[in-house]
Order: C-alpha cells, then structure tokens, then sequence
C-alpha cells in the first residue's frame, strides 16, 4: 500500500511527473544510441562480403523501387525452422553496404536472402514475367514490362558516389569504371577481367534476360543472383565474442 500511495504522488504532481518521465526516456534512449557510435566493433568483419557491382546494384535500385521489401524479407532468424528452409541465418556484415537495409518484416512471399543462385536465370525471368506460371499459389504481381525497359547505366556512378559518401567503400576506380562494368556483367562475351579485378572473380556474369538489349530484368535478376552467395559458410567460423 505505502508503494502505490508513492506512486499515486508521482502522478498527481505534474512537475515531478514530468521530470521522471524525461529520465526514463533519456536513460532509454542512452541505452539505444551508445552502441551505434561502436558499430564498427559489433559488425564482425566476413571474408567475401563486398560492394555491388554497378549491375547489381542498379539491380537493387529497381528492387526498392518496386517495394519488393513489402512481401518479401532478407533477413533469417537463428531459428531452426527459419535455417532449415532457407539456409544460415543471416549475419550483420550481409547488410553492411545496404543503404537502406532490405530485412523486411513481412513474408507474402519467401524470404530472399539466400535465393542467389538457387534458380536459372531462366526461372527468373519467367517468374518475373508470369509469376503464377511457375508458382501456381502465387499472388505476385507480373513485371512483365521490365523486359522492354531497357537501361544503360548513365547515372549508375552518380549512385555509386552517393553510396561511397555513407561508407560503402567503392574506390575511384570502381566509380570512373562503373558504366563499363554495367554493360560488361550482362555481356559473356565481354571482356570482364577489369570487372572481376574490381569485385572478385565469383561476380556471375551472364544475359540474365536473354535479350540483345540490357534491361531492367537483367539488372534486378543479377541483384537476386548475388544474394547470399558472398559468403562462404562451409568454412564461416562465428566469432562467439561478437
């Protein structure tokens, strides 16, 4: 009784009320934003994680565009359920050059943080063409018109600068040399060893669409081919200190 006759005190005296408040939220609030300024110390560094390339990136671009996060997650949880159908569970420095992050926090569809290299290109472009064509149950919508939307990366550098500006490390190179790499990862027939030079030689280049023309299918189908691949989990040991 003497603890709730201290506590009716508190909430007839708007002053002290107040005041109390304000240090719970400070005190809350401390307890969020401290750690961000340590964020370099709880992001554990994963060989192969890199940059996009300019392809793949655009590719992203369009993703974000079209509200793919909406229906879909990139994010799997440290549970069994979650890691036995898509695969390990997602690690921090996966997202570490996605400005914004792609988690989601709704499945209308399955998560996508592992589907790269899971389907042919092929399979892509019909399930982006005709989504209930190969999955019957499905209620994506078609993105048909992404096949005739053709693109040739003019401002590609310009979004690769602003992303440098927020610390995903693309070099002056990569930027100076970023609408030949577009054109060169949809081509096989071009030269890409300047490509691979820049990204690592497991960048998958390939006529994602099937068509002469590169187009906004090849862009978004070379974003969803990188996903999860960067990282080698036969040979990923955690860190237990992170």
């Amino acid at each position: 009784m003497a603890l709730l006759d201290k506590h009716k005190a508190i909430e007839t005296h708007a002053t002290l009320l107040l005041v109390l408040s304000f240090l719970v939220v400070t005190i809350g609030g401390l307890v969020q934003i401290v750690p961000l300024f340590y964020l370099e110390n709880t992001i554990e560094k994963v060989e192969g994680v890199r940059p996009y390339t300019p392809l793949e990136l655009a590719g992203r671009e369009i993703y974000v565009r079209e509200g793919c996060y909406g229906c879909h997650s990139q994010m799997i949880r440290p549970m069994r359920d979650e890691v036995e159908r898509y695969g390990h569970y997602s690690l921090a420095a996966e997202s570490m050059y996605d400005h914004p992050f792609q988690w989601g926090s709704k499945r209308t569809g399955p998560d996508l943080a592992r589907v790269g290299g899971r389907y042919s290109d092929s399979w892509h472009v019909d399930h982006m063409i005709d989504p209930q064509s190969v999955v019957p149950e499905s209620v994506m919508p078609k993105y048909s018109f992404m096949m005739s939307n053709v693109i040739d990366g003019q401002y590609i550098a310009d979004s690769m600068s602003v992303n440098a500006i927020v610390g995903v490390p693309y070099t002056e190179e990569m930027i100076a040399e970023a609408q030949a790499d577009f054109a060169a990862q949809a081509d096989p027939n071009a030269d890409t060893a300047g490509l691979t030079a820049r990204y690592g030689d497991k960048v998958v280049v390939s006529n994602f669409d099937g068509q002469p023309d590169l187009t906004e299918m090849d862009a978004i189908i070379a974003y969803l081919q990188v996903l999860g691949t960067m990282v080698d989990f036969s040979t990923f040991t955690p860190d237990p200190t992170r």
